[in-house]
């Protein structure tokens, strides 16, 4: 499992910081977070919410495009570690530059330079997500928009929402998304890990997004389940995080085959990795063993994944060929 190789779609870059790493810089900086900490060295949160604010606090180290650089390295070296070849990470302007253009273009090419030297180096291949953050509010969302529109092209490829699915609607951040389309970017945004079917339903009324992150919460409407196969909007399913944090109480309760069974188009990620004890060895490991799922399956999932990802053809092409 670990030598299949494979494409992820749904990585929060800065939730992908290992515990080491974050430890590591913060005591540098002079920075007490051991209150986010376990004894065995990894991230302790209460529930969902808490987890939001232990992820900010985490990335509250974060405070320079060197830092930014240092951390995509530790990421797609984990990462390449279990066999990765292409993998497409959320980044938000909030985190990088405060949602100020100029000082985001900074983060933006040190993030760049350290993933050109991972493709050649590595064997990975990244490309970048712009995403607001829900539960900041509409006319925040508006500034990391501005942000992706500045810096659309064959890198950043893409725009999306995190955060606090149960804050506001997403039609409230219609104007970003709008922003961001007209600039050429691919559509994704969060729903149905909390909010329920309805949320997926709304999301894709709403915003017409090509993928949705989750949505596993659409096999409860078979209709909406109806909807995303025709339109053939893929979902960026992670498993592992979905049982970690209690969306579904183990991986054989996981809809993830039966949505493939009514024919909606679902990929494999691992979300937050370090946050839920996950890698994509592992969710492979998972899905084999909970699904029987064999060489056939993920050979397909990948090829969903590489085929909704949000790149360039020719850089699909590439890909591709590493695929066979």
């Amino acid at each position: 499992m670990k030598e299949l190789p494979k494409v992820e779609l749904h990585l929060h870059h800065e939730g992908a910081a290992p515990p080491a790493f974050i430890r590591g810089l913060a005591s540098e900086k002079g920075v007490d977070l051991s209150g986010i900490f376990r004894e065995d060295g990894s991230y302790s949160y209460r529930d969902f919410n808490h987890f939001l604010s232990v992820y900010e606090a985490a990335t509250s180290v974060l405070t320079g495009p060197e830092e930014f650089a240092r951390l995509t390295r530790a990421v797609l070296e984990e990462s390449a570690s279990h066999g990765v070849i292409y993998t497409e990470s959320f980044l938000s302007p909030d985190f990088c530059g405060g949602g100020d253009v100029g000082a985001w273009c900074e983060y933006l090419a040190a993030i760049r330079e350290v993933a050109d030297e991972a493709e050649r180096d590595m064997g990975i291949t990244l490309r970048g997500i712009v995403t607001c953050i829900r539960h900041f509010g509409p006319e925040q969302a508006k500034t990391a928009a501005t942000c992706a529109a500045e810096t659309a092209g064959d890198w950043i490829v893409g725009f999306g929402m995190g955060g606090d699915e149960m804050v506001g609607h997403q039609r409230d951040f219609l104007w970003s998304f709008e922003c961001a389309r007209e600039a050429g970017l691919s559509i994704t945004t969060h729903a149905g890990e909390w909010g329920g079917a309805a949320s997926v339903r709304e999301a894709v009324e709403d915003l017409n997004p090509a993928r949705i992150g989750h949505g596993v919460q659409a096999i409860d409407d078979p209709a909406l389940c109806d909807v995303l196969a025709e339109r053939e909007i893929v979902l960026e399913v992670c498993p592992g995080s979905n049982v970690f944090l209690g969306v579904y109480p183990t991986l054989a309760k996981h809809p993830i085959q039966k949505l493939r069974e009514r024919g909606v188009k679902v990929t494999v990620s691992t979300d937050d990795p370090p946050f839920f004890h996950t890698t994509m060895t592992r969710e492979y490991e998972g899905l084999e063993k909970t699904f029987g799922w064999g060489e056939e399956d993920f050979a397909e999932i990948a090829e969903t994944a590489l085929s909704a990802a949000f790149c360039d053809d020719t850089t699909k092409d590439k890909i591709r060929e590493r695929l066979k």
